[in-house]
């Protein structure tokens, strides 16, 4: 019986008393064995190749087994109008992502110039420590020109060894596919072209995401890298 029984913040259910909970909360957040929430309703996706990084998500918001919203942007440019392309995705809470992307931003304007490595290792470290935040449910991505970062509730800050990456309850999918057509050699398709690619085999599996793409494309740097961003600090 107890292998059986899933944790929802303090309250342990048993599959024979889903039904007493309400839909949302076991369709959109459960936790995985590190604690960490895992996130229904949404797929998002960054590749890198060459001089091109795109992000990609679709629209879909789902409350339990109902459609409540086909076309929510879940993609969106962060930062200043006349400051560097920044873009982030979310999945989990919409609320907690807003949340979390206006603190992101305050963070990149309290260390602007120094890229989006110091904030997202600012953000991440109030995310976890603060009592606030930290019940926020959401996982961002988030990436510039040079690099690209998973942010979670744990405190993660995560970047990528080949350039994609993939979070929401289509990231599995989104990402096999995305790293299965990078590796084809020879190839002529660009960072988008892999990316709805991707996204169009992750909306077909995964019934939380849908083909209303929304997609952000950012010419990239090759020189710099993260860890010269890190030397600034």
């Amino acid at each position: 019986m107890l292998s059986r029984l899933t944790k929802i913040g303090s309250l342990h259910v048993g599959a024979g008393l889903r039904s007493t909970l309400p839909r949302s909360s076991y369709h959109t957040t459960k936790l995985s064995m590190s604690g960490a929430p895992e996130m229904h309703g949404t797929t998002i996706l960054a590749v890198r190749k060459g001089d091109q990084l795109c992000m990609i998500g679709d629209g879909q918001v789902s409350l339990g087994s109902v459609v409540v919203k086909p076309n929510a942007k879940k993609v969106r440019r962060i930062g200043s109008d006349d400051g560097p392309r920044i873009v982030a995705g979310f999945a989990g809470s919409t609320a907690d992502a807003f949340t979390l992307l206006e603190r992101l931003e305050g963070k990149i304007e309290a260390f602007e110039g120094q890229g989006i490595t110091r904030p997202c290792v600012e953000l991440a470290k109030a995310w976890r420590t603060d009592k606030y935040l930290r019940r926020l449910e959401a996982v961002l991505l988030v990436a510039d020109s040079k690099n690209c970062y998973e942010l979670t509730g744990n405190g993660d800050v995560l970047s990528p060894v080949d350039g994609i990456m993939g979070v929401g309850s289509g990231g599995s999918y989104a990402l096999a596919a995305a790293r299965a057509l990078a590796s084809v050699p020879d190839s002529d398709l660009t960072a988008e072209d892999i990316a709805r690619r991707a996204m169009e085999v992750a909306s077909d599996m995964c019934v939380y995401t849908n083909k209303n793409f929304v997609v952000e494309v950012i010419e990239c740097e090759h020189e710099e890298s993260g860890e010269k961003e890190g030397e600034k600090e």
